[in-house]
C-alpha cells in the first residue's frame, strides 16, 4: 500500500507539473503581457505607459521564459514564467490580474469555505438518496413502480438544470416565498439560502445517478452469490442491502468520486444563479473579467483534486472489496 501511494503521488506530481506549463504556455501563446493589460485596464485608448505601469505592478515587465540580463540561478527565477506558474506548485498563487489585485489565496480559502457549505451536504445527500432510490426500484423490479421509475429518471436527467433552477426560484420564493430567491449569510442565517440550491440541485442529478445504480444492481442480482443466499431462504431486503449493495458499492463509489473535486470547487451554475460567494462563482468572474490569473490558478487546483479523488478512490477500493490488492 506505502509503494503504490508513493508511485500515485509521484505520477500525480508529473501530471501537476505538465498540467501547470501546458497551461501557462496556452495562456502566453495566446495573449502577450501586453494583451493582457490592455483586456483589464479597458477602455479604447490606452497608452503605452499604462501598459507598462500595469505590467510592473503585476510582475509581467519581467521576461517570459528566460533572463539574460541576470546571472545564474537569477536567468530563470527572475521570469513570469518561475513567478506566476513555478509558484503555483508551491501554493503561493500570488495577485490577480484586475484592477484590485486581490490576493488570490485568500479568496481560495475564504470561497473554499462557503463552497463546502453547499456541496458537502449536497454530495452526501446525493449518495443517500440515488442509492435508496434505485433500490427501490430494483426490489419492485417489473412493476409499474418501477416502469414509472426509471421514465421519470429519463424525464428528470433529460431536462436542464437550469429549468430546475428557474421553476425552483419561482415556485418557492416568488410564489411561495419560502426561502430567499439568492444571496448568501454568513454562519446560521446561510441555512436558509443553501437550502433551495441544494434541493434543486439534488434534483438535476437524481435522475442519472439512480438509473446508473439501478443497472449496477440489477447486473449483480443475476449473479451466483445472489441465487445462492435466495435458495438459503434470505429474505429479499436482507440480499439487497447486506448482499447486493455491497458488491456494487465499487462503481458506486467510482460514481460518487468523480463529484469530489466540485465539493472543494464549487458548482459554477448554481452558485452564480444564487448570488453564493463561492468558488464555481469566482471562475465566472474572473473568466467574464478576463482575469487569467485565477484562471490558471483555478485549473491548477482543479487538477490537483482530481488526482487527490483518484487515490482516495483506489484506497476506498480496497477497504469495500477484501479482495482489491493495491501494488
Amino acid at each position: 500500500m506505502l509503494n503504490y501511494m508513493l508511485r500515485r503521488l509521484g505520477y500525480g506530481l508529473l501530471i501537476l507539473v505538465g498540467v501547470n506549463l501546458l497551461t501557462f504556455v496556452l495562456f502566453f501563446s495566446v495573449n502577450t503581457p501586453d494583451d493582457m493589460a490592455r483586456l483589464n485596464i479597458g477602455g479604447k485608448r490606452v497608452t503605452q505607459e499604462q501598459i507598462e505601469q500595469w505590467k510592473a505592478e503585476r510582475g509581467y515587465d519581467k521576461p517570459v521564459y528566460w533572463d539574460d540580463r541576470q546571472q545564474r540561478a537569477a536567468k530563470l527565477t527572475h521570469t513570469v514564467l518561475w513567478e506566476r506558474s513555478v509558484s503555483l506548485m508551491l501554493l503561493d498563487f500570488g495577485r490577480s490580474d484586475a484592477r484590485q489585485a486581490i490576493n488570490i489565496g485568500h479568496e481560495v480559502k475564504t470561497r473554499m469555505g462557503v463552497s463546502l457549505q453547499l456541496a458537502l451536504p449536497l454530495f452526501v445527500l446525493q449518495v443517500i438518496v440515488s442509492v435508496a432510490f434505485s433500490l427501490l426500484l430494483v426490489f419492485f423490479r417489473n412493476t409499474r413502480i418501477d416502469f414509472w421509475g426509471v421514465v421519470l429518471c429519463v424525464l428528470m436527467l433529460s431536462i436542464s438544470s437550469l429549468f430546475y433552477i428557474i421553476v425552483g426560484q419561482y415556485f418557492f420564493s416568488r410564489l411561495l416565498r419560502l426561502v430567499p430567491i439568492n444571496g448568501y449569510a454568513p454562519g446560521l442565517d446561510a441555512i436558509k439560502f443553501l437550502v433551495l440550491p441544494i434541493l434543486l440541485s439534488l434534483l438535476s442529478r437524481l435522475g442519472g445517478e439512480a438509473r446508473l445504480y439501478r443497472a449496477m444492481f440489477l447486473e449483480e442480482i443475476g449473479k451466483d452469490y445472489v441465487r445462492t443466499a435466495r435458495a438459503k431462504g434470505l429474505s429479499e431486503q436482507i440480499v439487497l442491502f447486506r448482499h447486493v449493495l455491497r458488491n456494487a458499492l465499487i462503481p458506486i463509489i467510482t460514481s460518487a468520486g468523480s463529484y469530489l473535486p466540485y465539493v472543494f470547487l464549487g458548482s459554477l451554475v448554481f452558485e452564480s444563479f444564487f448570488g453564493i460567494p463561492g468558488l464555481g462563482a469566482f471562475v465566472i468572474e474572473a473568466i467574464s473579467g478576463q482575469d487569467f490569473a485565477i484562471v490558471r490558478t483555478m485549473v491548477f487546483l482543479g487538477a490537483a483534486l482530481y488526482i487527490a479523488s483518484n487515490v482516495l478512490i483506489d484506497i476506498a477500493y480496497s477497504w469495500v472489496d477484501p479482495r482489491v490488492r493495491l501494488g
